[in-house]
């Protein structure tokens, strides 16, 4: 029987009164409960000043930004007005779900708006909460001025008291940092001496203003010639830090993810939780970002099938060397590069490259002919993909765009390798045979600074490179190669090392690089070039069985072979030198002395330092129970101009002579001192005496003897009397020897 309707009103008659139903108890049953609270709202400060008529344009503007994070609509933009008709230059913005929210305090908070106008955002809610617990008063009260308070020069040490240009290193041993002005052949002279400074090594900046300590509780910057903390970061647990070129930003690591506890962090947010890498702001000591270690996914394993353990690669962040940029590797995918100091990625988007295996910035503002923009450079290569050729790849920042691409075929590895002024770019590729039995090595040299970027290609080499090293400042280059497979073994593999130079052409231009000579039936596997250039070391280090190192010179004054007439090079071994076990070679940044060193972190037999002047010659050697570590204080660039630089190398040979006079008579002076020393110990010997000869006379007056004892004995000799002397004389006239039974 189907249902009858009859009994309810008809809507349509007028006697019906809608008042006369009770619908009271199905509203409080399905009625939607709307969220109560004010979680849904944010206030948005940093706003431009506009009036009633300009409000609805920016309110639409930044309705466009406000969307990209949650939902919400124009009506639900409240900006208020003054009296005098002009905003407040802030607003309030309700989102649909408190979720929204906060995603709008992350997502928005410190975004540019415009060229001169940066938004602000935090939740309502905060700004309640902070007001109720006291922590904004509601009268205004101006904020005091500190006081000024002149702060230590932090590049005071460029002055050296002593007039002599001398060079700070320091020096990590057993439990004991240690900084020293070096004295070249005499005992350093210690700065500052102390103990428990760090808990696992030190670093210095890379233009030596500060030095760096390791924590539990994070890392500190010391400085100054009190050498007092000038900055810290409270990174838990920190493992490594790495500083960028111009000494504004750092990188801290640690292996353990950032837990931030109940009661928070001095620094850090509950944003950072989980994290293991921070940027800091080192002006400021405040976090810039955090981000967390790129692994691999639980599951992956190797071809055998065991769990592949990722290596840490570091620096893990790489800047760029006007310090606007900061870039990280998602290898195989991409490289993201972000803009400081907002850290926000530039275009909002990382550069998607497949298969990336590695980039590396150029080390220097490029140059390139024929571009007046700004821009920095990095390099990347990626591996053979299918029927793909491998590729290097020259990118511009930030403009993205790919200014040199080479492709290359049968390609085992690469290693890109950056001169110091971005002049050149070296690409070491090793090349498999068709059987993948054996490898050579090509040398891929990019002449970033031309016209084209053309590529050169030094493939005359029949064996592995292993070790590859620009000239710093220069063209020339140095490089290692076996045919034996390389391996950790005991025993090193017999190496060669190869010399190679441009030739000489007419104008500035730079010819094709040419290879100078080859040592062969070495155990080389490092290079260590002057920080000036021209001067290299090559050795073997971390062997218990090899430890020689030689010392050439690319400039050396002397004849010049005929077959080297054509080339930018006059090669020549200046000197060999042993430290056995050495495990650390240091230029000093005037490229004067050489600190070689062996580490009770590799070894711990006859740990300590030999010092070396830049021909070969050893001014020192100390040995040093538990020696760590020792690492020349770097200089920051000068300020001098080309031309001022320019004057002085021409002008070198009249310094030199000043600088000669002052060796001579600083030395002639430690001569002096000795000389003066000796003749006040024997002016003491000589007034001590005097003064024992008073008390003998005062002595022998007393007890009535005569003053002279001698002077009266020779006095009875002169009277003539009779002296009887007797002498006994012992003769032996035979001698016999018998043994009694």
């Amino acid at each position: 029987m189907a249902p009858s309707f009859d009994h309810l009103p008809d809507p349509d008659d007028e006697e019906f009164d809608e008042e006369e139903l009770d619908f009271s108890d199905l509203r409080e049953r399905f009625e939607v409960q709307l969220e109560q609270g004010l979680d849904t709202f944010v206030v948005i400060d940093g706003l431009p000043d506009v009036t009633e008529d300009t409000k609805p344009k920016l309110i639409k503007f930044l309705l466009r930004k406000l969307n990209a994070v949650g939902r919400t609509r124009e009506d639900s933009i409240f900006m208020p007005l003054g009296e005098d008709g002009h905003s407040h230059k802030f607003a309030f913005v309700e989102y649909s779900t408190p979720a929204e929210a906060i995603a709008a305090c992350k997502g928005l908070d410190g975004v540019p708006l415009d060229k001169k106008h940066t938004l602000r955002v935090n939740k309502l809610t905060d700004i309640d909460r902070f007001g109720r617990e006291g922590r904004i008063d509601e009268k205004y009260t101006p904020p005091k001025m500190e006081e000024f308070q002149e702060k230590e020069h932090l590049r005071s040490w460029l002055a050296d008291p002593s007039g002599r240009g001398r060079d700070q290193f320091v020096m990590y041993t057993d439990d004991h940092v240690r900084v020293f002005w070096n004295n070249e052949k005499d005992t350093p002279e210690p700065i500052v001496d102390r103990q428990h400074w760090t808990e696992s090594f030190v670093q210095w900046s890379p233009q030596g203003t500060y030095l760096t300590s390791m924590h539990q509780q994070g890392v500190q910057l010391w400085g100054g010639p009190s050498w007092t903390r000038q900055k810290r970061f409270a990174h838990p647990f920190v493992n490594l830090v790495d500083f960028s070129p111009g000494e504004k930003y750092i990188t801290t690591w640690s292996n353990r993810p950032i837990s931030i506890p109940e009661e928070g962090h001095p620094a850090l947010s509950v944003d950072d939780d989980g994290k293991n890498y921070v940027i800091w702001d080192i002006e400021t000591g405040k976090p810039l970002r955090s981000f967390a270690n790129l692994d691999l996914p639980s599951n992956a394993n190797d071809e055998s099938g065991q769990p592949i353990k990722r290596k840490i690669v570091w620096p893990a962040f790489k800047w760029s060397a006007d310090d606007n940029y900061v870039a990280r590797l998602t290898q195989g995918a991409s490289i993201s590069v972000y803009e400081l100091p907002r850290m926000g990625l530039l275009d909002k988007t990382s550069i998607k490259i497949d298969g990336v295996m590695d980039f590396d910035w150029a080390p220097a503002t490029p140059h390139r002919e024929g571009i007046k923009t700004y821009e920095q450079l990095f390099c990347y290569w990626t591996p053979e993909i299918g029927s793909n050729p491998a590729k290097v790849g020259l990118m511009s920042i930030p403009s993205k765009e790919v200014v040199r691409t080479l492709n290359l075929f049968s390609v085992t590895d690469a290693k890109l390798h950056w001169q110091s002024d971005a002049s050149y770019l070296c690409v070491k590729v090793d090349r498999h045979s068709k059987s993948k039995k054996s490898l050579a090595t090509s040398l891929e040299i990019f002449r970033v600074r031309e016209k084209g970027v053309p590529v050169e290609v030094v493939d005359s080499i029949k064996d592995t490179v292993i070790n590859f090293a620009w000239e710093p400042k220069g063209d020339r280059f140095v490089i290692i190669t076996t045919a034996e497979v390389v391996a950790p073994t005991a025993v090193p593999p017999k190496t060669s090392v190869s010399f190679y130079c441009p030739e000489k052409v007419k104008g500035a231009g730079v010819g094709n690089f040419k290879h100078i000579r080859t040592y062969d039936k070495k155990n080389s596997n490092a290079i260590y070039w002057s920080p000036r250039g021209r001067f290299v070391i090559v050795a073997t280090v971390h062997s218990q069985q090899s430890f020689e190192m030689e010392f050439f010179d690319m400039d050396f004054e002397g004849e010049k072979p005929e077959s080297d007439k054509d080339l930018t090079a006059n090669l020549q071994l200046m000197n060999t030198a042993d430290h056995y076990g050495v495990t650390d070679i240091d230029w000093d940044p005037t490229g004067r002395f050489v600190a070689t060193s062996a580490s009770i972190w590799k070894h711990t037999m006859e740990n300590g330092y030999h010092l070396y002047d830049f021909k070969g010659e050893q001014l020192r050697e100390e040995p040093v129970e538990k020696f760590k570590q020792w690492l020349w204080r770097p200089r920051p660039p000068t300020l001098l101009s080309k031309e001022e630089q320019k004057q002085i190398r021409k002008n070198l040979r009249e310094y030199s002579k000043v600088f000669e006079q002052e060796d001579a008579d600083r030395g002639a002076s430690a001569d002096l001192a000795v000389v003066e020393h000796r003749r006040r110990l024997l002016q003491e010997w000589l007034s001590w005496r005097v003064s024992i000869e008073e008390e003998v006379k005062e002595e022998r007056e007393a007890r009535g003897l005569p003053l002279d004892p001698l002077a009266e004995i020779l006095n009875i000799a002169d009277e003539g009397e009779d002296q009887v002397i007797e002498e006994i004389v012992e003769e032996i006239v035979e001698e016999t020897e018998e043994i009694v039974p």
